[in-house]
Order: structure tokens, then C-alpha cells, then sequence
């Protein structure tokens, strides 16, 4: 089966060919910047140059459409026609409490998914453009979901229960949920593999840091915790979200600006996080790093308390787990920003760890980077996110 997955995010839309049998990547390619000035398409067809190509994003729509290009380039893409195309994959990010497993995308589900896009606004809504933009160009070919709150389904109550009325988890099932997690529970799986011990003897802490950022506890293979909430809003600070915040906030600058509730939930998600800290810079790490480089203070600001914030949740869920054997960098600042790992290790030498600077000099790459004498033992792993979603895609269909 060749399989196309697809990754929304917020500002980026990840795609992958997959061929099932061998689990060999045909052509894959990255939107980045969607919605920002400078967007761009890389693709790669396997067995070909990289290539990129600046081009306007303005929105997700616009990124599938060029997904569809360029597969079906005759110069770069890797199929004749969509046709030869058997299943489709999407990353869903919020299922609720109405899916705890990946399921065979039909009405009934795109409905489900609608009804939680209040819960992750800025991503079920790019979700579901890639369902609707994939079933008008391909009606005859099944399409699965893959729900990023599956993984952290193993949470005890006492890690995802708020303290609140306990009327509003029965009536509301408002409780923490978490996301990235078939992000977190690939790279966990993959880290053990890495140290040549199994999954099941190990608590480690999976920081999945991008434009979206999450950490979570596996412990001896299983979520205990993780830092995102009811919505992708709670936990870290991010590219444009507020992360953790008091919530007598909202009412605060609801009376001060004279904004409805709804228009001060927009800020928090869209205009806030590093965007926000930044004074507005980016909310793209690279433009935030040129900008601090700059002597630009808010820039540096950004940066700096988003480190902390990262170094404050590793040292939560070491004690959560009663201890840590290993932390995992992953996603596209963990995978490919040095500076933001060795910034971030500097607030685990509680725990007599250490990133060695030459091993930390890796983008992308697999890499056991902390030193060898380092108790606990600290790694930059690719997420492959595309894969786990292709894997579920073809035991479904």
C-alpha cells in the first residue's frame, strides 16, 4: 500500500508518502511558515535532491494544494497520479473523550472532530481542511484520524483531574487530556531503543518543543503526565500561546480592554507565547534567535523564559516519577536548536546531567547528547510522527 499522510499544525503542514510494505518514504516534504511572511515548500522525493520553493501561504488550504503539486510533479513527485494512492493518515490533535483510539474517517467523525474544535482552535479546524481538501480531490480512497490524546489515555485521575467541582469532569469531561502524543510515544519507544533497554524499565521525559511545545512523563512505557491541558493552550510557553497563566487573568484584561472572553481567548492562543513575550519579533525561534543576536531585549526575554519554563517542567516530572533515566529533545526547535538544548540543560544540573557542547552540535540527527560520565542521559530524536500515523492507517484499512 502506498500511504500519504498528512500533519497539520499551526503553522506548518508535514506530508509523507509511505510505502507500507517496506515502510520506505517515497517523497515527503514540509510547509513551513504558514500564515507568516516568507512561507516555503520543501520537497524530496526519495532518491533526489531536496528542494525548496518560496511560495505565499496564507492558510492551510493553500498549503494541501501544493502538497497535491508536487506529488504529482513529472520532475519531483513520486506518483503518476493520485490514484495510485491507497489510504490517507491525518493527525488529529483533540478527540476528547469521544475517541480513545484511531478510527476510519466517515460524516460521523468529521462531525466529532468539528465538535471539538473549540478545544484546539488552532489546530482541529487545519485538520479538518486537510480531511475535506483530501476527499475532494480523492472521494474513493479511506482516510483514517490518529488522535494526539490517545497516548496520555494512561494519565491517572490524579494527573488529569482539575481542581474544580467535580460536576464539571462528570457533566463536561473538562480534564487535562494532553497532545503530541503519538509524537511522545514514538520518540519514547525510540529512545529506549537507543539505550539498548526496554521501554518498560524506564521513566523518561519526552520535551516535544516546536511552535506547539509539550512535555510529558513516560513512565515504564506509560503517560503518567504531560504539560498541555483540556486544549493545546496550558503548559509551556509556545510560538503563539500563552501556556500556563493565573485564570482570574482573562476576566482581568476582559474589564481592562473591554473584550469579550472569546476575544481574550484569541490572544492567548494567537498573539501570545514567544510572539507575545517578543514584543511582537516572531514567533519563530530563528527570527527570535537573529533578533537576541541583535541586542534586541524583548527577543532575549522571549527566549530566556521559555527555557525556564521548560527546565521547570523537567524537574516536576522527575518528581512525578520519582526520578529520571532519560530526557529526549524532539520536534523542530528540540530537534534542530542547539543553543535551546544547552539552555535548557543548564537547568538539570540538579540531577548531575550534562550535554556535551560537540555532541550537542546536531540538527535532525539521533544523537545520544549528553556527556558520557552524565547520569541521566539526554537525546536529540527526529520525531517521525508520519510513520506512527502510516502504521495505524494501514492496521485500520
Amino acid at each position: 500500500m502506498k500511504v500519504l499522510v498528512i500533519n497539520c499544525g499551526s503553522s506548518s503542514l508535514k506530508y509523507q508518502l509511505i510505502d507500507s510494505d517496506t515502510e520506505a518514504v517515497l517523497a515527503k516534504g514540509l510547509c513551513e511558515r504558514i500564515g507568516i511572511e516568507g512561507s516555503c515548500i520543501t520537497h524530496n522525493k526519495a532518491g533526489a535532491d531536496k528542494q525548496t520553493w518560496t511560495s505565499p501561504m496564507p492558510d492551510h488550504t493553500e498549503a494541501v494544494r501544493l502538497v497535491v503539486e508536487k506529488l504529482t510533479d513529472p520532475e519531483v513527485g513520486a506518483v503518476k497520479s493520485l490514484s495510485e494512492i491507497d489510504a490517507i493518515g491525518h493527525r488529529i490533535v483533540h478527540g476528547g473523550e469521544k475517541f480513545a483510539s484511531s478510527v476510519v474517517i466517515n460524516d460521523e467523525v468529521i462531525k466529532a472532530i468539528e465538535e471539538c474544535n473549540d478545544l484546539a482552535p488552532l489546530h482541529n479546524p487545519a485538520n479538518l481542511i486537510g480531511i475535506r481538501a483530501c476527499q475532494k480531490i480523492m472521494p474513493n480512497v479511506p482516510m483514517v484520524a490518529v488522535f494526539d490524546t490517545a497516548f496520555h489515555q494512561t494519565m491517572p485521575e490524579k494527573a488529569y483531574l482539575y481542581g474544580l467541582p467535580l460536576k464539571y469532569y462528570k457533566e463536561y469531561k473538562i480534564r487535562r487530556y494532553g497532545f503530541h502524543g503519538t509524537s511522545h510515544d514514538f520518540v519514547s519507544k525510540r529512545a529506549a531503543e537507543i539505550l539498548g533497554k526496554k521501554r518498560e524499565d524506564l521513566r523518561i521525559i519526552v520535551c516535544h518543543l516546536g511552535n506547539g511545545a509539550s512535555v510529558s512523563a513516560v513512565k515504564y512505557g506509560k503517560s503518567v503526565d504531560t504539560s498541555m491541558g483540556m486544549t493545546p493552550l496550558e503548559g509551556l510557553i509556545m510560538g503563539t500561546r500563552s501556556g500556563d497563566i493565573d485564570p482570574a487573568i482573562v476576566d482581568y484584561i476582559a474589564q481592562k480592554e473591554n473584550l469579550t472572553f472569546k476575544e481574550v481567548n484569541n490572544i492567548l492562543n494567537k498573539k501570545s507565547g514567544v510572539l507575545g513575550l517578543s514584543d511582537g519579533v516572531s514567533s519563530d525561534f530563528r527570527d527570535l534567535a537573529k533578533a537576541a543576536e541583535e541586542v534586541n531585549k524583548a527577543a532575549k526575554t522571549a527566549l530566556e523564559t521559555y527555557t525556564y519554563h521548560v527546565g521547570k517542567y523537567i524537574g516536576a516530572y522527575t518528581a512525578a516519577m520519582g526520578g529520571v533515566d532519560a530526557v529526549v529533545f524532539t520536534a523542530g526547535v528540540g530537534e534542530n536548536d542547539a543553543d535551546t538544548r544547552a539552555a535548557i540543560g543548564e537547568y538539570m544540573s540538579f540531577l548531575d546531567t550534562k550535554i556535551d557542547p560537540v555532541k550537542n552540535k546536531v540538527r535532525g540527527e539521533e544523537r545520544i547528547i549528553s556527556t558520557d560520565d552524565s547520569k541521566v542521559k539526554v537525546l536529540c530524536i527526529p520525531t517521525n510522527e508520519e510513520l506512527a500515523i502510516a502504521r495505524e492507517t494501514v492496521r485500520l484499512v
